[in-house]
């Protein structure tokens, strides 16, 4: 079981729960909180994100980018604690259940959904799978973005309110940005296996120095996203800047550490802080 959890990768989970929280807190503002679409999107986008990450887990091992000098946490597949076949089982298999959780939402929400959900699982297989894997060409935060931020919150928010409105979109904003930043924390500290491996991330093209600059803008730019969402809502919006002094420390810790266990904890604390910025949003919204 702990070999299993590992494989999942916890902390990366909020990731995945937070743009639910804001979406549905979006639409409870609007008086259309329904607790079942709630349930099966937030269980929906926990397996997604599960699935994706033991994929990746498979086809980084596959092509060599799981090395033994790597500085973040084992990698089940390439650190040999499980037969690649059984990781691409439990692969097929988690995703099956995102698939089972999806089956009321497109009963409810419509055909839309479905389109959704297949996007999202076949973005999660192609981030280090396929034959031209987007990870490996430098676009994985324009993905995370996407899926992390616009379609995640637009998506759990018209799962409730079956319509989409401008404040959906502008809610993603934020939330897509610390979820692309919490990649980019990743692809910083895997940097050089990274190169060696021929992986070509963001990291990898820009260089550490001007990686470290993207991720404090991005942690910037999602305090300043929520300006449309003032004028939209309320001033509650802005509960979020409480954060602000994590996000400070996060970012004196990326921009001054290179040593895996600094770059660890900042990538966890990245996924905390987007966690805690969108509770906190999703209040703010509910206050409204």
């Amino acid at each position: 079981m702990r070999i299993w959890l590992m494989a999942a990768r916890l902390r990366t989970l909020p990731a995945a729960i937070a743009p639910v929280f804001v979406g549905t807190a979006l639409a409870g503002h609007e008086g259309e909180f329904d607790p079942l679409a709630f349930l099966a999107a937030l269980l929906a986008a926990l397996f997604i994100q599960v699935g994706t990450n033991l994929s990746n887990d498979y086809s980084d091992a596959r092509r060599g980018a799981d090395t033994e000098d790597r500085l973040g946490p084992v990698r089940v597949t390439a650190g040999g604690l499980v037969p690649p076949r059984q990781v691409l089982i439990a692969t097929y298999v988690t995703f099956g259940l995102a698939v089972l959780c999806g089956i009321y939402l497109i009963v409810k929400a419509g055909p839309v959904l479905l389109l959704i959900g297949a996007a999202s699982i076949l973005a999660g297989v192609l981030y280090t799978g396929g034959p031209r894997p987007y990870g490996y060409e430098g676009l994985g935060e324009v993905f995370v973005f996407l899926f992390f931020g616009v379609v995640a919150v637009s998506g759990s928010y018209f799962v409730q309110v079956e319509s989409l409105e401008w404040e959906a979109f502008a809610a993603a904003v934020p939330v897509g940005l610390l979820a692309s930043a919490i990649l980019v924390v990743n692809n910083v500290r895997d940097l050089e296996t990274d190169r060696r491996a021929g992986k070509r991330t963001l990291a990898v093209r820009l260089g550490r120095a001007r990686t470290r600059v993207l991720y404090s803008a991005m942690l910037a730019l999602a305090y300043v996203a929520l300006i449309p969402l003032v004028v939209g809502l309320s001033w509650w919006v802005l509960l979020p800047l409480l954060t602000i002094p994590v996000a400070l420390r996060l970012s004196t810790i990326v921009r001054r550490r290179t040593d895996g266990p600094s770059l660890n904890g900042a990538l966890a604390g990245t996924g905390a802080l987007q966690l805690a910025f969108c509770v906190l949003l999703s209040a703010g919204m509910l206050l409204t």
